[in-house]
């Protein structure tokens, strides 16, 4: 495969129709410029970056008062205020049609299939309002969510903010002890779930997880739930469709400052109690229609769909598709059940223009040797998008070859610290194998090296040397700023650091090694783990991989441990074909000193390998909040082990 070739282009029809044409066009008009492509559409918007943004909230037509300044302490990336003179309200930005159009389709794996209409949407939120309001909610209250990814949700959250509410969730695979460690510091006072859900065939009842976390959270007062596996309301609670009989016809919507509360978020967790981020209901709103309409090119009537659920913030990220009058297409269950091609019956069912997903999914299709493009008409399909871990560029030729040819490939990252992306894709740009097509548009982005210098074509630290209004307003309960800062800011001066070990190409693209924290440092050369994955989990024999950097002799020695394919044992012959891929693919200072079989490997709830939890349990030392582990047993495969001793 020729790396300087693109996979992709996009024609020259779909670049005159794209929305970064349109706003191209704009920005010329407006302030007599001629930008001609998106590297020059790029400097300006760094370069001129308040201006940029009040254009996007023009181009956006986004609901709300803009107010006279754009930004204020600009030059201090901590303290900046964008927009500080700005009132709108979230959900009204959401709620834009109001017709019977589609605005929300959902399926649970094969027993629930429905959808909702716009004027349905608005009618239920509008009903959920009310009964909020009624029940006290303020501005500023938190409501949370223990639920699937199913309509329901995306109404709860439009009512809670529709009020000046700051909404919070989780997913109901969560164990207890996790759910409480969240919703435990963010002390909500209503709380919406379900008696049930559904995951590969099963129906699973969370009635008495509820129980017993809401015992645990004293600041309640009222819950709802949702009859949606036909367990029945056990935990005494407000039951939804008495709540939504009630017909309420127009939201009051409050208005909020720009750089109000709108989400919490959190992080993983793996080695603290997870950090509370929190976004702003403006820079949420901005971000998102800034990057859904320009750089996904997403057009009214569009039909958007992410696998994800609501402990992943691609799930607020794809709500806000509303805001560009598309529908929401929403899956809950396992994407493998009935098999591995039940999401893509689904996208030709509705006929999908964007599906987003993980890039390890990808891989385990491409595992699998499935070719959707053989069984499935994806004729509408414009964009696929993959987050979560670093896209190998095997990847990139898999999605080509055996899904669609015709399709712009979409990888992106960025992650729940911004609610959104920093390097992500254009519409009027080429697909490039195992490059991520550009940084986001006023978004200073640059690699730095461990100096501080700026560097090109060197792998070194995702950073933005600017500010940007989809910064999170704080972190809850930490009313120093510490956490905030430490978080993102000790690094270097004024600068945000993101902690993502990447190159910038000669593209103006940005390739991801993986997370700088987890980076492999043995002889002091900084290796990224996604260039080892790329190359072993290439061998038939092993399904996947993950790989640590074990303190020994002074020094930090590579550490590989694979899950191999049913029935084959990690023997000297694959060992050494192991070391062999990866002295040839890579270099002699990523080959594992060690390698190790094991039977699981252990991940997050939104299906991320923890290779930090993994080297801390191989150094004998304490693993904190274990229970936001989707698997936090198989952490035990990895305590002292023999093969690690010598």
């Amino acid at each position: 495969m020729n790396e300087a070739q693109p996979l992709w282009t996009p024609s020259q029809a779909s670049i005159d129709a794209a929305n970064m044409t349109r706003f191209i066009a704009q920005v010329n008009q407006r302030h007599d410029l001629s930008l001609n492509d998106y590297d020059a559409l790029y400097q300006w918007s760094t370069d001129q970056k308040e201006t940029f943004w009040s254009e996007i909230w023009d181009f956006c037509e986004i609901i709300g008062d803009k107010g006279e300044r754009i930004l204020i302490d600009g030059e201090d990336i901590e303290k900046a205020q964008w927009f500080p003179d700005a009132t709108l309200n979230f959900a009204e930005n959401l709620l834009r049609k109001k017709n019977d159009e589609i605005a929300i389709y959902f399926r649970a794996e094969d027993q629930v299939d429905y959808s909702l209409t716009y004027r349905e949407l608005y009618d239920q939120v509008a009903s959920v309002a009310d009964w909020l309001k009624s029940n006290g909610l303020k501005a500023g209250d938190r409501v949370a969510a223990y639920l699937p990814n199913m309509p329901e949700a995306v109404v709860a959250m439009l009512a809670t903010t529709s009020l000046g509410g700051v909404w919070t969730s989780t997913s109901p695979d969560f164990g207890e002890d996790s759910v409480v460690d969240r919703f435990g510091q963010t002390e909500p006072r209503f709380l919406f779930t379900v008696d049930g859900y559904f995951y590969n065939g099963k129906r699973h009842d969370i009635n008495n997880k509820v129980k017993s976390i809401c015992a645990q959270l004293p600041s309640l007062e009222q819950v709802v739930q949702i009859n949606l596996a036909g367990f029945g309301n056990q935990v005494g609670a407000v039951n939804w469709s008495d709540i939504i009989a009630n017909p309420v016809t127009e939201i009051e919507f409050v208005a909020r400052n720009f750089n109000d509360p709108l989400y919490v978020l959190y992080s993983s967790g793996t080695t603290g109690k997870p950090k509370c981020i929190t976004h702003g209901v403006g820079g949420t709103l901005i971000q998102h229609l800034k990057e859904q309409m320009l750089h996904c090119d997403v057009h009214p009537g569009d039909r958007v769909f992410y696998f994800t659920t609501l402990g992943w913030m691609m799930w607020n990220w794809l709500v806000s598709a509303l805001a560009s009058k598309a529908a929401l297409v929403l899956y809950d269950g396992s994407p493998f059940y009935p098999d591995g091609e039940v999401l893509w019956r689904y996208a030709e069912d509705i006929e999908l223009t964007i599906f987003g997903t993980s890039a390890k999914y990808i891989d385990a299709m491409k595992n699998a040797k499935l070719r959707p493009r053989d069984k499935f008409k994806l004729s509408a399909l414009r964009t696929i998008a993959s987050t979560g871990s670093v896209l190998a560029p095997e990847s990139f030729d898999y999605v080509y070859e055996d899904i669609k040819q015709d399709v712009c490939l979409a990888s992106v990252s960025g992650g729940t610290d911004i609610v959104s992306c920093f390097v992500i894709s254009c519409p009027l740009l080429p697909v490039y194998r195992g490059e991520i097509q550009c940084r986001g548009l006023g978004l200073a982005v640059e690699v730095f090296d461990d100096d501080g210098n700026p560097i090109r074509n060197e792998k070194g630290e995702l950073v933005c040397t600017q500010t940007f209004p989809c910064q999170p307003v704080y972190f809850w309960a930490d009313a120093s700023g510490e956490k905030y800062h430490n978080a993102y800011f000790a690094r270097f001066d004024n600068v945000w650091h993101h902690g993502d070990y990447v190159m910038l190409t000669d593209h103006n693209g940005i390739i991801v090694y993986g997370r700088s924290d987890a980076t492999l440092n043995p002889g002091g050369v900084r290796i990224g783990t996604a260039e080892i994955y790329r190359h072993v989990e290439q061998l038939d024999e092993v399904v996947e991989s993950i790989v640590i950097g074990q303190q020994w002799e002074d020094d930090v020695r590579v550490v590989l441990f694979v899950v191999l394919q049913p029935g084959i044992d990690l023997d000297n012959t694959l060992q050494d074909r192991i070391r062999g891929t990866v002295r040839a693919k890579c270099t002699p200072r990523h080959v594992p000193a060690k390698i190790v079989q094991v039977s699981e490997i252990p991940r997050t709830k939104s299906g991320k390998i923890v290779e930090l939890a993994v080297r801390e349990v191989v150094h004998d030392r304490a693993v904190k909040n274990v229970h936001s582990l989707a698997n936090p047993e198989a952490l035990e495969l990895y305590r002292n082990l023999p093969q690690l001793q010598d």
